[in-house]
């Protein structure tokens, strides 16, 4: 489901809609037993349902509404971050209930509210998993085509996938065939296109042929259109399931013509002034952070504290970033840039800390107020590199059209990367941003970040 210009998986929202009436109905039911029955509790009490946001707010928190992670773990799998989520929502209700009078959650009742709600979320997430996973409840697909960009489709668990391959269809053109001879269809004389989607009960054909000039059976294309069947580019296939703009099957007219890459004056107004607001209350909650961080850094090695390097930005225009310095002083004295490395011994004692919770890019909101950087953008590479990757990798300049950012969608969905090959994933996930950017996915690339402090993923 797209919304405000952003792919939200429709089993994500149905889970997250399902979690919140169950966690509505498990508080509830907490209030309603002996001893706390406090009076006058209703159905839409405000202070129920605040604390119904308070439980759905911490599980996202958590991250257990993402793709991946839904994708890979089941009810166990859940556990180790659902039993957290839920001290900390005990937590923040016990609290409430101690420092508010007739607060409806007293401790005891904020401690029965963690254990049904652990059993109640449990048991819908079992449920959920049992059900999502059968192949009735999948959007099944033929795909128009059987070549390597045909196949990436299915390039993952296909018991992990949120929909059904039924089978790829050859057209005259394709000398490639699937590995599985049953799932290997075609189109002749005697076999429409629409025959094939009412034989198999398909509700989606994802076109993923390579070479489209004299191959694209259009004719039966627009009959399945205008018959109800979804026609989908492979393109716009990955980006809706995988939110990301896949370089694989990438053609450049459906980035000129397709959708998106809004760059008019309101957008950009909408975003500078949220990137001052953001900034200037980051800075406010983390001032005392970064002062305890300036004195640790000059306590354990010689050298100033900040860090300024040449990056380039919005245009491929250089500009100077600020960081906190979190390696050695004589770190690059021979002149020559490298990637970061895992366990990079240049990195201090101090630096590995803050570059595992990300303190080391707070200062870079001098940037943001300075206007050569945003809040949310394509990390910013160094000169060096960007004239590598952009030789190496195709529309790698692409993510220079809007100003970098302290943090984006490809530090929330990827791990650090160091390396041309992770700055091409990387670069996928750039594009869907640069393609798709709102406001609305900024909020949401902020929420996922503090997901990522809190779980220190990607950091080296």
């Amino acid at each position: 489901m797209r919304i405000f210009s952003h792919y939200i998986p429709r089993r994500v929202l149905a889970l997250a809609a399902a979690e919140l009436l169950m966690a509505y109905l498990c508080l509830y039911l907490v209030l309603t037993l002996p001893p706390f029955e406090p009076e006058g509790l209703s159905l839409l009490d405000p202070v129920l349902i605040g604390a119904t946001a308070v439980v759905l707010l911490v599980l996202m928190l958590a991250g257990l509404y993402e793709s991946d992670y839904l994708s890979t773990h089941g009810v166990r799998g859940s556990l180790p971050r659902l039993v957290p989520a839920l001290l900390v929502v005990a937590g923040v209700l016990a609290l409430y209930g101690l420092t508010t009078p007739s607060a409806l959650f007293s401790p005891a009742a904020a401690a029965g509210a963690a254990l049904v709600l652990l059993g109640g979320l449990a048991a819908e997430r079992s449920l959920w998993g049992n059900v999502s996973s059968v192949d009735a409840f999948k959007r099944r697909i033929l795909v128009l085509g059987t070549g390597s960009r045909a196949r990436a489709i299915e390039s993952i668990d296909a018991d992990a996938l949120p929909y059904r391959i039924l089978g790829y269809i050859a057209t005259d053109g394709e000398k490639d065939r699937p590995e599985d001879p049953e799932r290997h269809l075609t189109l002749d004389g005697e076999t429409s296109l629409i025959d094939l989607i009412r034989q198999h009960r398909a509700q989606e054909v994802v076109v993923a042929i390579r070479d489209r000039r004299s191959n694209l059976p259009m004719k039966q294309l627009l009959e399945c259109k205008l018959r109800g069947v979804a026609i989908t580019d492979i393109s716009t296939f990955f980006e809706r399931e995988q939110q990301r703009v896949r370089l694989d099957s990438l053609n450049a007219s459906w980035l000129v013509f397709g959708e998106g890459f809004r760059q008019g004056r309101t957008r950009n107004t909408v975003k500078r002034t949220f990137d001052i607001m953001a900034s200037s209350l980051l800075l406010l909650v983390t001032l005392p952070v970064m002062l305890v961080t300036a004195a640790a850094i000059k306590l354990e090695s010689r050298g100033p504290v900040f860090f300024w390097q040449t990056r380039v930005g919005l245009g491929n225009q250089p500009f100077e970033v600020c960081k906190f310095r979190s390696m050695r002083e004589d770190a690059e004295v021979d002149g020559v840039a490298r990637w970061a490395v895992q366990d990079d011994d240049r990195v201090t004692r101090v630096g590995r800390l803050i570059r595992k919770l990300r303190i080391d890019e707070l200062p870079q909101v001098i940037n943001v107020f300075e206007g050569s950087m945003s809040f949310v953008g394509p990390r910013p590479e160094r000169p060096v590199f960007v004239q590598e990757l952009t030789e190496q990798i195709p529309y790698f300049p692409t993510r220079h059209t809007i100003r970098p950012g302290i943090t984006g969608w490809a530090q929330v969905r990827y791990p650090y990367g160091a390396s041309v090959e992770d700055a091409r994933q990387k670069l996928q996930y750039d594009l869907y941003y640069v393609k798709n950017h709102t406001l609305f996915l900024d909020m949401l690339i902020l929420f996922e970040t503090v997901q990522v402090v809190l779980f220190g993923r990607g950091a080296r």
